[in-house]
């Protein structure tokens, strides 16, 4: 399911990105968002998406969180 449509308190596994600027995706990576890795939804807006991952919280615009697919 894509990010935006994660419920928020609940822990969740990255399953792809698909993020078209190269300059982007690697940005992604090195802040911790690959394949298979744990991240928990901190909540939620119309705006983008707040998540936990590595013990760091991240912001997502929506645009950037619609290209996350969890499990």
């Amino acid at each position: 399911m894509p990010l935006p449509v994660a419920p928020q308190g609940q822990t969740f596994t990255i399953r792809k990105l698909l993020i078209r600027d190269l300059k982007t995706k690697k940005h992604l990576e090195s802040l911790g968002l690959v394949a298979h890795q744990p991240i928990k939804v901190m909540s939620q807006g119309k705006e983008g998406t707040v998540i936990l991952v590595n013990e760091t919280r991240l912001a997502l615009d929506m645009s950037t969180a619609s290209s996350v697919f969890v499990e």
